[in-house]
């Protein structure tokens, strides 16, 4: 498992979003339009402050128990919720969350019609290479999730294979946007670390970065 990330330097970290800013631009486009989310799982809550000293104010978290824990307690960041999503804890995210970003079953659904409000928005999580036992719905079910939402769908999300090299990511960024276009969806969440200057050249609307902020 890996460790949690203590020691943060604002200093640090400003420079590196700085330099994912220039790696976005590098890639063909406005820095502005694509935004940079820092990824929370291993930042204990006692150093996520350190993270608006270094100039970020949206992060993304994983687990349903800690994003209600930070999100309490540092109200002035704009929260996602970025984990796999469980039914049952639709109704603890939704009053933390602007956008929930993995969305991929009917259980989940039906959870978001008893708990949501006219403020939730959701990203539906599309499994573009069709990987077994992998989160997200398949392509073709993408319009029956669209028409059984009962909040605002605001576009998709994907997490391609695993790979080294970042150019193998390409092909199911550009899969997802084709998607979204064909549905009129604005909003592109896919790119982490690894692979965001790709996910910027296809279309990602945001980036879900982690480890290369932090280093």
């Amino acid at each position: 498992m890996p460790r949690l990330i203590t020691g943060l330097d604002a200093a640090r970290v400003r420079a590196n979003l700085e330099q994912a800013r220039e790696t976005i631009a590098a890639a063909g486009r406005d820095p502005a339009e694509v935004a940079i989310l820092a990824a929370v799982k291993y930042v204990p809550v006692d150093e996520i402050d350190t993270l608006r000293e270094a100039g970020l104010d949206l992060l993304g978290e994983n687990r349903a128990q800690d994003l209600e824990e930070k999100a309490t307690r540092f109200p002035g960041f704009r929260w996602h919720f970025i984990g796999a999503l469980q039914s049952r804890k639709v109704k603890q995210i939704v009053p933390h969350v602007e956008l929930i970003h993995s969305v991929a079953s009917e259980s989940a659904m039906r959870q978001l019609e008893r708990h949501g409000t006219p403020d939730t928005r959701i990203l539906i999580e599309v499994n573009v290479a069709g990987e077994e036992g992998k989160a997200g719905i398949a392509p073709g079910e993408l319009a029956h999730y669209l028409e059984i939402a009962p909040v605002k769908v605001a576009g998709l999300m994907t997490m391609p294979p695993f790979t080294e090299d970042p150019e193998d990511s390409r092909p199911y960024f550009a899969r997802l946007a084709e998607l979204a276009a064909e549905h009129g969806l604005t909003e592109l969440s896919m790119g982490s670390s690894q692979d965001y200057a790709v996910a910027a050249a296809e279309g990602a609307t945001i980036v879900r970065i982690g480890t290369s902020l932090y280093a």
